[in-house]
């Protein structure tokens, strides 16, 4: 009976080490960047790990009312390529984190750690 519950207070112990480095994962995805480019780089889209929006910058060239729909493009091409980039810094992160192994249901598991973390304010899009 001991053993028992000796084996369930390890596996706790376990699930309580991942919980914390899935914490510091969150953190690190938080700090990394990349950006998406589009129209030759005259919009710039950073987003980070959590694939929050932090930024967007558009060349002054661009602010033409008549090009409106052009840069509404543009803007969403910048947008999803920066996250599809975030979308590979996590998948990675969760593979250091797994040790390289496929561990059943942590994408998952993260996916709703970053959720509940939610948007910070301040984000732009």
């Amino acid at each position: 009976m001991f053993k028992g519950l000796s084996a369930f207070g390890s596996l706790l112990k376990q699930a309580q080490q991942m919980g914390q480095r899935m914490r510091e994962l969150n953190e690190e995805l938080r700090k990394r960047r990349v950006t998406g480019t589009a129209g030759g780089e005259m919009v710039e889209v950073e987003v980070n790990g959590l694939l929050e929006v932090l930024r967007c910058r558009i060349q002054p060239q661009l602010m033409n009312p008549s090009d409106r729909e052009l840069l509404e493009d543009l803007v969403t091409a910048a947008t999803n390529q920066a996250l599809a980039k975030a979308r590979e810094l996590s998948a990675e992160a969760l593979k250091d984190l797994g040790g390289g192994m496929e561990v059943p249901g942590l994408e998952d598991a993260m996916r709703k750690l970053m959720d509940e973390q939610g948007p910070h304010q301040g984000t732009t899009v």
